[in-house]
């Protein structure tokens, strides 16, 4: 049996202003044995699609458009039938990557999402991008923080589209108010607890990093 959260690890790129930078990204599949949702389609299809199995894929969902976020939304959604979602302030970063293809539904906060018997509430964080999101269920004890709190810290902000402030005040007034024994897990990297980050705040407003 399946368990309500898969993880799959996947290597890429990631590219803007025009750098490109190798990276290694958190693909998570939310769901149970007969209905998932795939969280940030990275790199690498097949291995996402070998996760998935035969499940029925209820949609991709976006917390972001940085392209090592979104650069097999397209082949897997055709893959299994499934939609896109995307915070439709992405826009510009998701044309970037596909300028001839659209997310088929926009996520806004608040939004409940369902598969599997999961419920993903969406919690908008802007801040790393313009529309970034995270997926919040109380029942699971889960944030999936896509790239707005790592273990040790906030996201990057200092590429094009992103700011400082505005990821610390979404950080400050949306995830630190989760139940301390949240467990996030992250875009990149180890996952870790709202309880285990929330002290540092200060300290990551004093660094500016």
């Amino acid at each position: 049996m399946a368990g309500p959260i898969d993880h799959v690890t996947t290597s890429g790129t990631f590219n803007l202003d025009g750098g490109s930078f190798d990276v290694d990204n958190n693909v998570w599949i939310v769901g149970n044995d007969s209905e998932v949702f795939v969280i940030d389609a990275a790199h690498d299809a097949d291995a996402i699609a070998q996760a998935v199995g035969d499940r029925t894929v209820k949609a991709i969902v976006c917390t972001h458009a940085h392209d090592d976020h979104v650069n097999q939304a397209p082949a897997l959604a055709d893959r299994f039938s499934a939609p896109i979602w995307l915070n439709p302030a992405e826009k510009v970063l998701w044309d970037m990557t596909w300028p001839d293809r659209q997310p088929d539904a926009e996520l806004h906060d608040g939004d409940v999402l369902s598969a599997g018997g999961v419920d993903l509430r969406v919690l908008q964080t802007p801040g790393h991008s313009p529309g970034s999101s995270c997926l919040y269920s109380p029942e699971l004890k889960v944030v999936f923080s896509g790239d707005t709190l790592f273990q040790g810290g906030p996201g990057a902000t200092g590429r094009s589209y992103s700011s400082f402030d505005t990821i610390i005040e979404s950080i400050r007034t949306t995830l630190l108010t989760l139940p301390g024994d949240t467990q996030v897990r992250t875009g990149h990297g180890d996952s870790t607890k709202i309880g285990d980050e929330s002290p540092h705040l200060e300290e990551w407003i004093k660094n500016g990093s």
